[in-house]
């Protein structure tokens, strides 16, 4: 008879299919939660730069060339222009006041020179012989006034003479009228010399000062074309270096051509060119600082050009005495101070910012395996520093090189290649 086989409920097709199932269910699981926490990305230690957050002292400060030049230079112009006769100092040379430079001739100069001062002696001739024209003159019109007077006074004799034999009845009327009219005559006579010899006096004196004022006129005149001569030897007005030469002889010079510099031998100072960006914060007596031969040297702010072209420009004075063995045209490398110093968490500078903004950074764990993402925020830089105001604090390792490749990342793992 038959026997009725019973079918079994887990066969072996069932349960390979059903472990496959639960395999496949695993591994879609453990891909999820691997998945599903930050995004990690391994990277070669060497590769960036590890930085430790610290605190210190903190100033705001620009780096600046400065150029070490003369604390005041002298512009040497051709006063007048000429051909190079001499050249009687060489360039470099240290000069005192009045000491010349070189010589320059200008025949043309020279000639004009003779006219003038054969003028102004001819003019003086001329006054001179004025004078003893007038001297001769005056002489004789005194010899008149002489005559005259004589002549009144035996007039007016005759006439109380005349007069007195006239009421005796001595002479006639005839001669006494005649007598009377000789004796008015010579008065009146002696009133016009007079008035003539006063007038001609007054002519005479505003005669020679016209003259006189001519020639002190043209005594001026040739007196300025004798300094127009001596400007033909150029000399240092003051004590300096002279410095910038130019002028070879038998070379022609323009009038006011430049022609050297006198550089001031009493102190230095240091010029240099600043950003725009920071007009608005640079101030006279602002203080500044540069390294030579390890030893730190203080400038101050002394002067600022009103024309900005190129950058603004300012003049810098050495606070203190300056470095023995500095020279003019140095080039000095300036920390111009824009704050007061000041305690802060500090961040070195580095390019983790351009990617960054300032707000966020990848902060090293302690064990220094991992970076992981870290708010912060910054507050004012230096060339060396961020000023960090949140989100770090001193002892921190932060990734201070550019993410460049891994800014997405949220978790970068630090692991060598050989690991």
């Amino acid at each position: 008879m038959d026997v009725i086989i019973q079918q079994k409920t887990w066969t072996t097709r069932k349960l390979l299919l059903l472990a496959g199932v639960v395999l496949v269910a695993g591994l879609v699981a453990a891909s999820f939660f691997s998945t599903a926490g930050p995004t990690k990305l391994n990277v070669d230690p060497e590769r960036i730069t590890i930085s430790e957050v610290t605190k210190g002292a903190f100033q705001e400060f620009i780096p600046i060339d400065g150029t070490v030049m003369p604390i005041k230079t002298i512009y040497l112009d051709a006063t007048e222009g000429g051909t190079v006769k001499s050249i009687l100092v060489e360039d470099g040379a240290a000069l005192v006041p009045g000491q010349p430079i070189l010589q320059l001739v200008n025949s043309d100069l020279q000639l004009e020179m003779v006219n003038r001062e054969t003028a102004v002696f001819d003019l003086m001739n001329n006054l001179q012989n004025t004078r003893n024209l007038m001297q001769q003159n005056r002489i004789q019109q005194l010899n008149q006034l002489a005559d005259v007077d004589y002549q009144l006074k035996e007039a007016k004799r005759i006439y109380e003479l005349n007069k007195t034999l006239y009421e005796q009845k001595v002479i006639s009327r005839q001669d006494f009228n005649q007598s009377q009219n000789t004796y008015q005559h010579q008065v009146r006579k002696q009133q016009l010399t007079r008035q003539t010899l006063r007038q001609d006096s007054l002519a005479t004196r505003q005669q020679i000062n016209q003259m006189q004022q001519s020639v002190a006129r043209m005594q001026s005149n040739l007196a300025l074309m004798r300094k127009k001569m001596d400007d033909l030897t150029m000399k240092a007005p003051v004590a300096g270096r002279l410095t910038s030469l130019n002028a070879e002889i038998g070379e022609s010079k323009a009038r006011g051509q430049r022609i050297g510099q006198l550089d001031m031998l009493n102190g230095l100072k240091v010029r240099a060119n600043i950003d725009e960006y920071y007009i608005s914060r640079i101030f006279p007596g602002q203080q500044g600082e540069f390294v030579l031969n390890d030893k730190r040297y203080a400038l101050s702010v002394k002067k600022i050009y009103t024309q900005v072209a190129k950058g603004l420009q300012v003049d810098m004075e050495f606070v203190g005495t300056p470095p023995a063995d500095i020279r003019r045209g140095q080039t000095l490398q300036v920390r111009l101070a824009l704050s007061d110093q000041t305690q802060a968490v500090l961040v070195p500078k580095g390019g983790f910012n351009q990617k960054t903004g300032g707000n966020w950074i990848f902060k090293v764990n302690e064990s220094g395996t991992k970076a992981y993402k870290a708010d912060i925020r910054l507050g004012r830089q230096n060339p060396e520093y961020y000023e960090v105001l949140e989100g770090l604090k001193p002892g921190d390792k932060v990734v201070t090189s550019s993410y460049e490749g891994y800014d997405d990342m949220g978790e970068l793992v630090l692991k060598n290649k050989s690991e």
